[in-house]
C-alpha cells in the first residue's frame, strides 16, 4: 500500500505561483513513477505532469508546459509541482498519483493505482 497526502493548494491571483507537495509513505517511493492530475467541476480528471522514478524524465500537458515544473526528492519521499503564471483555467482539484506497476510514467489516470485526497487550487482573474 501507498499513502499519498497533497498540500500547498490555495487561492491565488492570475499570474501568481503555488507549489504543491505530495508526501508518500508505505512502499519504497523511489520505485515508482509519479503523476499529477487535476479535475475541474463538471470535467473529467486530466493529466498535468508526470515524472520518472529517478526524476530524470518529466512530462507535461501542453496546457501547462513552460509554466509548471514537476520534481521529486526520493530522500524525502515527496513529489512537487511548481506552478507559475497561473491562469483562471488552472482552477481545479489537484491530485498526485503513484504507478506501482510500471517502470515508465504514463499519462492516463487509469494507469495509476494510488491517489491522494486532492488539494484545491483556485486562480482568480
Amino acid at each position: 500500500q501507498v499513502q499519498l497526502v497533497e498540500s500547498g493548494g490555495g487561492l491565488v491571483q492570475a499570474g501568481g505561483s503555488l507549489r504543491l507537495s505530495c508526501a508518500a509513505s508505505g512502499r519504497t517511493f523511489s520505485s515508482f513513477p509519479m503523476g499529477w492530475f487535476r479535475q475541474a467541476p463538471g470535467k473529467e480528471r486530466e493529466f498535468v505532469s508526470a515524472i520518472s522514478r529517478s526524476g530524470g524524465g518529466t512530462y507535461y500537458a501542453d496546457s501547462v508546459r513552460g509554466r509548471f515544473t514537476i520534481s521529486r526528492d526520493n530522500a524525502k519521499n515527496t513529489v512537487y509541482l511548481q506552478m507559475n503564471s497561473l491562469k483562471p483555467e488552472d482552477t481545479a482539484v489537484y491530485y498526485c498519483a503513484a504507478d506501482a506497476s510500471r517502470a515508465d510514467p504514463r499519462l492516463s489516470p487509469d494507469d495509476y493505482e494510488y491517489w491522494g485526497q486532492g488539494t484545491q487550487v483556485t486562480v482568480s482573474s
